[in-house]
């Protein structure tokens, strides 16, 4: 069944990303949103827009039957969850396809299994995808002990559901181990509703490396790795495609490793394996799978011309994918950064306001995708993310380049941004270098990096 009537619940840049991929394959549109959203970019952009609930999050974009019930009322036949808010729910994923509608995005029994952490590194394991050594299920606290002494120290104390860096500790011996088991697993009741936790070896200054996947329920192919190891509080800030510290090789057998895993969970839609990368030994590790779109999917799409999002609204209405692995070639290298309203000089804080000006960058490879307009309220009810700038060229240098240049030329007038940061980052010698890792941002800030540059670039 072909989707002709797409319901989007999210909000913000990603909510415009699917209405102008949904209106390039001739779908009608229709935005949800909530009281502090009436003026938003998507809704305007969008066919029709209809109201789901008050400004906080609970009442509007995480309320199920209110959503379901302005899906009946619009006559939609298919969800778009976005990213974030209700996009790897199973309960969600189960009550629109219970509601006779099509979920855009993998079955409620996948998102399920690779939801959970251990039940995802089980099937890594069945699928011959290397993961990290570590604990086979679910374990208390003794049992915690009893593996951290057969896998060695550090260990990382994870919680088995929920992501984001909630519930993580790192324990360097076992008293360290006694003390921040409990500790992780109250954050992880307290966050996702479930205390289960399981540990793995520790890989210490690792670099965050992804393989991007697209399937369509039966066949899978992928669109090559991103590396995103440059974060704070284990959110990223600054993502690349492709990875320039992998050889060919590694490439080739980390993207086959992620496209195996995802023949064998039956994967539809777009989807994202998550692996740490031991640069010293060469090695590569699957962590976790996102079953969803993800916020850097825009440089995969720059060097490789696939449009991901269109791609899963097809292939979710019962298309085969259409295009073969050999068909997805790369060109150049890709950079995006996440802008958002914060004041990266005030350690970060939200800084809601109204957009009094909006300059955007253009040029050949240049892109920015948000969802603002000069007038609009910045809402503080939800994720400080803006939008996000994002570079193509045929060259790393050149990309960086570009991507100064594109931060210069905006201008959003009316908040502070982390526009900032990412010109900091661009002109220091490590960044430009690659020489850079997981742990390698917050010492950075610190140190006093960011604050001994000239001005606000925002």
């Amino acid at each position: 069944m072909a989707i002709e009537r797409l319901f989007i619940a999210n909000r913000g840049e990603i909510a415009v990303r699917v209405v102008k991929a949904a209106k390039v394959l001739g779908i009608h549109t229709i935005q949800a949103h909530s009281e502090a959203d009436t003026e938003m970019l998507a809704v305007k952009l969008a066919d029709e827009a209809i109201c789901i609930g008050p400004a906080p999050s609970k009442d509007s974009y995480l309320n199920i039957p209110a959503i379901l019930e302005a899906a009946k009322t619009t006559r939609a036949d298919a969800i778009h969850p976005g990213y974030g808010f209700l996009s790897e729910s199973p309960a969600f994923a189960r009550a629109v396809e219970e509601a006779g509608l099509i979920f855009v995005g993998p079955s409620a029994d996948t998102i399920e299994r690779m939801g959970d952490k251990v039940a995802a590194r089980q099937a890594a394991e069945a699928a011959g995808v290397p993961v990290v050594p570590g604990s086979d299920g679910r374990i208390d606290v003794t049992e915690a002990l009893s593996v951290a002494e057969k896998i060695g120290y550090p260990v990382m104390i994870k919680a088995a559901a929920g992501g984001g860096g909630r519930g993580i500790r790192i324990a360097k011996d076992e008293a360290e181990l006694k003390t921040l088991a409990p500790q992780a697993k109250a954050e992880a009741e307290a966050a996702f509703g479930d205390g289960g936790l399981y540990i793995e070896r520790a890989i210490l200054s690792p670099r965050h490396i992804e393989v991007q996947i697209l399937g369509d329920g039966e066949n899978a192919v992928h669109c090559y790795e991103r590396e995103c190891s440059l974060q704070r509080r284990r959110q990223k800030v600054w993502e690349e495609a492709g990875a320039m510290c992998l050889d060919d090789a590694t490439r080739e057998s980390l993207c086959a490793s992620a496209v195996a895993l995802a023949k064998a969970v039956n994967y539809r839609g777009a989807g994202t394996l998550e692996y740490l990368y031991d640069e010293a030994a060469n090695e590569f590790y699957f962590i976790e799978m996102n079953t969803r779109i993800q916020v850097e999917h825009p440089v995969t799409e720059m060097v490789t011309g696939v449009d991901l999002v269109a791609e899963m609204i097809k292939v979710c209405g019962g298309a085969k994918l259409s295009m073969t692995q050999d068909e997805i070639q790369k060109t150049g290298h890709a950079i995006e950064v996440r802008l958002c309203a914060e004041d990266p000089y005030m350690n970060f804080m939200p800084w809601p306001g109204v957009v009094s000006t909006l300059k955007e960058p253009t040029g050949e490879g240049v892109r920015f995708d948000h969802f603002l307009s000069e007038g609009y309220q910045i809402p503080p009810f939800y994720d400080s993310l803006l939008g996000k700038v994002i570079v193509h060229a045929d060259t790393r240098d050149a990309a960086i380049d570009k991507l100064v240049n594109a931060l210069e030329e905006m201008e959003i007038g009316g908040t502070k941004t982390t526009a900032a940061l990412h010109l900091a980052l661009a002109s220091d010698a490590e960044v430009r270098a690659g020489a850079f890792h997981t742990q390698w941002l917050e010492p950075w800030l610190e140190d006093g990096n960011l604050s001994a540059t000239k001005g606000d670039a925002a």
